[in-house]
């Protein structure tokens, strides 16, 4: 989801339609619309809307070990030349899922899916170390997940 210059103004209504559906995001427009005071039709209107905006995207998140990926890390990536580039062929990377740019001591963060440390290795030696401006990597081996949450609400 790409950033957007200019927040986008969410009345009172349609942040209580994303908090709904950050709580549960199986929940059905006709619910959503009793607990917000809209129709069903109304609550799917809007969900439409905030999709296509850009708002939110209504996914499926799944565990990774249940799924056979039995690596997680986060890899701190220190560049030299246009991090901008770096970070669109690290996001060409199946097994990686979130790249931001940051300030300090690493110029891009990039977490990865893996099945095991031997691919975790492939994909370090063979892939992000290739990658035409990484000049070092750091990688933070997640040992287990304590918390992970996607209702922060909408101020």
């Amino acid at each position: 989801m790409a950033p957007r210059s200019k927040p986008l103004h969410l009345d009172e209504v349609s942040k209580a339609i994303v908090e709904q559906l950050q709580t549960d995001g199986r929940r059905s427009y006709a619910e959503i619309g009793k607990a917000v005071g809209l129709s069903e039709a109304a609550v799917r209107q809007r969900v439409q809307k905030l999709t296509e905006a850009g708002v939110m995207q209504v996914v499926a998140v799944t565990d990774p070990m249940q799924l056979g990926f039995y690596r997680q890390a986060m890899i701190g990536i220190r560049v030299s030349g246009d991090t901008r580039h770096v970070a669109d062929e690290l996001s060409r990377l199946r097994a990686v899922d979130y790249v931001v740019l940051t300030a300090g001591t690493f110029d891009i963060l990039a977490e990865v899916v893996c099945e095991d440390d031997d691919d975790l290795i492939e994909l370090l030696n063979t892939k992000i170390r290739g990658i035409d401006g990484v000049q070092s990597t750091e990688t933070f081996v997640y040992l287990r997940l304590h918390k992970q949450h996607y209702n922060w609400g909408t101020r």
